[in-house]
C-alpha cells in the first residue's frame, strides 16, 4: 500500500484530516531497544509516502531526541503533508525515571518553545498533556494551549488518557480535536464509557498499544519473557506466567489470522481499524518494512459478525496483568 493514497479520517468534528493509519514515534528512542536512525529516518518516510501524515511524538522521548529525530526526518518534506501531534508535561529523570506531571500554563508555554525549536517548525498541529495532572485543573491547561492557538504556535488542542469527566471539563474550555488512549484487543476498557462519551462530544480517537507493545503480532511468540531486556520486561503482561497465558490467547489470534492469509499483527490492527472511522490507530516501527506490513491491515474488511468472531476468540477478560506497571497506573485519570 506505500506509495498509494490511503483512505483518511477526520479527528472528531474540529481537529485535522489525517491517514486511517498514524505513525508513532515513540520506538525510535529506545524504548524498546536500540535504533538505527537511518532506518527510523526511512520508517518516518515510509509514513509519509504512504499518506499517513500523523506523526505522534512526546518531548520526554528520549529525553528531547525523539523530537529531534522526527525533526530532521520532516526537514525535506512540505510542512503541510505532516500532521505533528506532540505530547508534553511528563516529567523523567536521568534513566527515564517517572518524576510526574507539570501542565501549569507557564509549563505550557515553556514545553512548547523547547519543542517548536527541536522539531523545527514553526507550529504543532496537534498539542496534549501527556497524562493528567492531578495538581492543575484541566480547565488551566486547556486554556494555555488555547492562549498558543491563538498566537498561532498550535493548531489543535487534544489530550491523552483521561477519562469521561475530565473530557467533559476540557471540551467546555475549547474544542478536542481527539483523545489519545490505548485500545487494542487486550485493552478495550474504553469501550464502556469513554468512547461513547468521545462520540458525543465530537472528539476523535487516536489509539496507541493497538499491538499490546508487540504482543498481539508474531514478534513474541515462542520465546521466553525473561529474555525481555527493554522497558516491557517491567510490565506485568510480559512476565512469567502472565505472558504464557497472554500469549496462548496470541496463538488463537494467529490462528485467525492464518485462515485469512494475513499476519497476525494485520488482524489485530484492522480489529481496531474496524470499531469505527472515528478511531485512528498508532503504529510504531523501527523500519518502511515493517511499517508496510502493518499499512497492509487497512486493505482489510471486517464483517460485524468477523469482528465479533475476533473478540470472543480473544476475549479482553482473559488477559493477564496491567497495561503498565503498577504505580503508573495510578497516574492513568482514564482508569478510574
Amino acid at each position: 500500500m506505500t506509495n498509494t493514497q490511503m483512505r483518511t479520517s477526520r479527528l472528531g468534528r474540529t481537529g485535522p484530516t489525517v491517514g486511517r493509519i498514524g505513525f508513532g514515534a515513540m520506538g525510535l528512542s529506545g524504548v524498546y531497544g536500540p535504533a538505527d536512525e537511518a532506518e527510523s529516518v526511512a520508517a518516518i518516510h515510509a509514513a509519509l509516502d504512504s499518506d499517513a501524515g500523523l506523526i505522534d511524538t512526546g518531548d520526554f522521548y528520549g529525553s528531547g531526541h525523539n523530537e529531534m529525530l522526527v525533526g530532521r526526518a520532516i526537514a525535506d518534506r512540505p510542512r503541510e503533508e505532516v500532521t505533528l501531534s506532540v505530547k508534553f508535561g511528563a516529567l523523567m529523570g536521568p534513566g527515564f525515571s517517572w518524576q510526574g506531571m507539570d501542565t501549569r500554563p507557564a509549563a505550557v508555554k515553556n514545553f512548547l518553545s523547547y519543542s517548536l525549536r527541536r522539531l523545527g517548525v514553526d507550529h504543532i498541529d496537534i498539542y496534549r498533556p501527556a497524562r493528567l495532572d492531578p495538581a492543575v485543573p484541566i480547565e488551566d491547561t486547556i486554556g494555555a494551549i488555547a492562549e498558543m492557538i491563538d498566537a498561532g504556535y498550535v493548531r489543535h488542542i487534544g489530550l491523552s488518557e483521561v477519562g469521561a469527566e475530565t473530557l467533559r471539563r476540557a471540551a467546555a474550555v475549547h474544542p478536542i480535536a481527539d483523545l489519545q488512549i490505548e485500545y487494542s484487543l487486550f485493552s478495550r476498557g474504553i469501550e464502556a464509557e469513554i468512547v461513547p462519551t468521545c462520540r458525543e462530544l465530537g472528539i476523535g480517537i487516536t489509539a496507541y498499544g493497538v499491538l499490546s507493545r508487540g504482543l498481539l503480532s508474531d514478534a513474541l511468540r515462542g520465546r521466553d519473557g525473561a529474555a525481555l531486556s527493554d522497558s516491557r520486561a517491567g510490565i506485568p503482561r510480559f512476565q512469567g506466567e502472565n505472558l504464557d497465558a497472554n500469549l496462548k490467547l496470541v496463538d488463537t489470534l494467529a490462528g485467525l489470522a492464518q485462515e485469512r492469509g494475513v499476519t497476525t499483527a494485520q488482524l489485530a490492527i484492522a480489529w481496531v481499524l474496524g470499531r469505527g472511522d472515528d478511531i485512528v490507530p498508532l503504529i510504531g516501527t523501527r523500519s518502511a518494512r515493517r511499517w508496510a506490513e502493518s499499512i497492509g491491515a487497512a486493505a482489510i474488511s471486517l464483517t460485524p459478525a468477523e469482528q465479533a468472531t475476533i473478540a470472543e476468540a480473544v476475549p479482553a477478560a482473559a488477559v493477564v496483568g496491567s497495561r503498565y506497571p503498577e504505580p503508573l497506573m495510578g497516574t492513568l485519570d482514564s482508569e478510574r
